[in-house]
């Protein structure tokens, strides 16, 4: 036996997984699910007849949340398939800066300095337009797998 003392370094996150396991066969439209690594809402969720083999398969069709891209799996329905866990949090919109990232007022008090300006144009606009005329804006963030985007907007009336 050692009589030396063990040091672990602290990497900063608790170990929280980013997804969790789901039955491909259990997925429904409007649910989540990772496509190629990047986590989709599923838009179409197709089930074929079980074959010769043995399985029936799923067909799922997702847009990326972040990218908007469409990407498609198959996957056998009693298999499992990755679910990311996305949250969406409100925050109140302080300043935008010249470099095209957003300053956020957090429900602690502190602020939250580290989001772009989202790359949706309508959405850009409206936010862009909305400070402009000195309005309170609400964004939301979408977040999952460790990325962050805004994704909406509210106007809870003039400052």
């Amino acid at each position: 036996m050692s009589d030396e003392e063990h040091h672990f370094e602290a990497k900063g996150d608790a170990g929280a997984s980013k997804t969790y396991p789901q039955q491909a066969g259990t997925i429904r439209k409007n649910a989540y699910i990772v496509i190629k690594n990047r986590p989709c809402k599923v838009v179409e969720v197709s089930t074929s007849k079980t074959g010769k083999h043995g399985h029936a398969k799923c067909h799922f069709v997702g847009i990326d949340i972040f990218t908007g891209k469409k990407l498609e799996d198959i996957v056998p329905s009693s298999h499992n398939c990755d679910v990311p866990h996305v949250n969406r949090t409100d925050y109140q919109l302080i300043d935008i800066s010249e470099d095209g990232f957003v300053s956020l007022l957090t429900e602690t008090g502190g602020t939250k300095d580290d989001l772009k300006l989202p790359s949706d144009e309508s959405l850009l606009s409206q936010i862009k337009d909305g400070f402009a005329e000195g309005k309170d804006l609400v964004v939301s963030v979408m977040s999952s797998m460790g990325e962050e985007q805004i994704c909406g907007l509210k106007d809870i009336g003039p400052k």
